[in-house]
C-alpha cells in the first residue's frame, strides 16, 4: 500500500454518525459516503434526514434521540441488520446549550445538555462497543469542541460536558485499546454554519451587544483569524479513520485554526 492509499479509508467501512444529518454530522456523513464506506446516519430532526436521504438514497437513516436508550436500541437494530457489524462510530450528537449566568440556568436546561451531550455519548458507545471489537479496523471519534480545552463563561453546562467527553475519550482509549479499537476526540472550533449563528445571536442578546460585534470577537480570539468549515472536521475524521491513523488513538485533536481562548 502506498502513502497516499494509506491516506484514505478502507473502502466498505461500516460507519454510524450520530446527528449526521446536517451541519458537521452531515459533512462527515458525505465524507465517508464518497470513500466508499457504508453509511448509517441518525437525527432527531426528522425533515434534515429526508433531506439527506433525498440526497444520498444509499444512507440509512434513523430518528433517534442519542440520551433515549431505547431509541438508541432502535438505532443499533438497524446499523446491525443491515450492516451485519460496525466498524466507525462518530459521536457528533450534540446541543449548545443554555447562555447565560449560572444562576440564571433551569435545572432543566443544565440537565438537558449533559444528557445528550455527554451521557449520549456514553449512551451510544455502551451499544456500540460489543460491535466494535469484532471489528478488525475499529475506530471511535467523538466531537468535543475547544470548550473542552478552555472555560467558557457564560456556557457552563456545555463546556462541562465537552471537558467530560475528552475525558471518556483517553478513558476507553486505555479500555478499549487491547480489543483494536483506538479511540480519540476532536476539538472543532468555531465553525461556520447555523448553529455557530445560533450561538452567536444568543451570546449578542445575553451581553447586549451586536451580532457582528461577538462574531468580531469570535474570530479575534483565533490565531488564523478565520473560522473553519465542517469539512475540515469531516476530513480529520477520515484521516483519523483510514490506514493513516492506525496508530493515532487516546487522542483530543483541534480543528480549529488554533483557538486562543473563549
Amino acid at each position: 500500500m502506498t502513502y497516499l492509499e494509506r491516506l484514505h479509508p478502507r473502502q466498505g467501512l461500516r460507519v454510524l454518525v450520530t446527528a449526521g444529518a446536517s451541519g458537521i454530522g452531515a459533512a462527515i456523513a458525505a465524507a465517508f459516503l464518497e470513500a466508499g464506506a457504508k453509511v448509517a446516519i441518525c437525527d432527531v430532526d426528522e425533515a434534515a434526514l429526508d433531506k439527506f436521504r433525498a440526497e444520498h438514497p444509499d444512507v440509512q437513516g434513523v430518528a433517534a434521540d442519542v440520551s433515549d436508550p431505547e431509541a438508541v436500541d432502535r438505532l443499533f437494530d438497524v446499523v446491525e441488520h443491515t450492516f451485519g457489524g460496525l466498524d466507525v462510530l462518530v459521536n457528533n450528537a450534540g446541543v449548545s446549550g443554555p447562555t447565560g449566568m449560572i444562576e440564571t440556568l433551569s435545572i432543566d436546561e443544565i440537565r438537558r445538555t449533559i444528557e445528550i451531550d455527554l451521557v449520549g455519548q456514553l449512551v451510544v458507545i455502551r451499544r456500540a462497543a460489543k460491535l466494535l471489537k469484532q471489528s478488525n479496523d475499529a475506530a471511535i471519534i467523538n466531537i468535543s469542541s475547544v470548550a473542552g480545552r478552555f472555560g467558557y463563561a457564560m456556557r457552563s453546562p456545555y463546556s462541562a460536558s465537552k471537558w467530560g467527553i475528552v475525558g471518556l475519550t483517553a478513558s476507553l482509549a486505555k479500555e478499549m485499546g487491547p480489543e483494536g479499537v483506538r479511540v480519540n476526540a476532536i476539538l472543532p472550533g468555531v465553525v461556520r454554519g447555523a448553529r455557530m449563528d445560533r450561538v452567536i445571536t444568543a451570546k449578542a442578546e445575553a451581553s447586549g451587544r451586536t451580532f457582528a460585534e461577538v462574531e468580531e470577537e469570535y474570530v479575534s480570539s483565533i490565531s488564523l483569524r478565520r473560522m473553519v468549515e465542517p469539512d475540515d472536521v469531516a476530513l480529520t475524521v477520515l484521516f483519523l479513520s483510514s490506514p493513516a491513523g492506525a496508530n493515532i488513538s487516546g487522542q483530543a485533536i483541534g480543528v480549529c485554526a488554533n483557538v486562543e481562548y473563549l
